[in-house]
């Protein structure tokens, strides 16, 4: 891997899932947020701080650079926090999330894909710094 390029070879998949992850936690959080923002108004801002971090690392990953690894690692970071803080919180308390957010249970309902994502994308970051 040449320096700089996050998104080259495995990276590839990454910028992928991100970017799907973007797209449906963006567009998810706005019609919930527009439609029934009333009925779990926590539920809908935690998935579009969830659209918000995977746009930041989905920039970051195409940018490229140091810069943006450093910034995709502390995203990622943030975005496991949010995944076992989330998770745990709507297991430890249903009550507090009539509806779903993208990383509700552990992200169960996404495969747990956004349990894995964050941990293998710092390990690519922690790769790629050494490339």
């Amino acid at each position: 891997m040449r320096a700089g390029r996050l998104g080259e070879g495995p990276g590839r998949l990454l910028v992928l899932l991100y970017g799907v992850f973007t797209v449906g936690a963006t567009s998810r959080s706005v019609v919930q947020m527009l439609m029934k923002f009333d009925e779990a108004p926590l539920a809908y801002v935690l998935s579009a701080v969830a659209a918000l971090v995977y746009a930041f690392i989905l920039v970051s990953l195409v940018r490229g650079g140091e810069r943006a690894r450093r910034l995709a690692m502390v995203c990622c970071a943030a975005e496991l926090i949010g995944v076992l803080t989330v998770g745990t919180w709507t297991l430890a308390e249903p009550s507090a999330f009539p509806d779903a957010t993208v990383w509700s249970d552990y992200g169960m309902g996404y495969l747990f894909l956004p349990l894995v994502l964050p941990v293998t994308g710092l390990l690519w970051l922690r790769r790629a710094r050494r490339a």
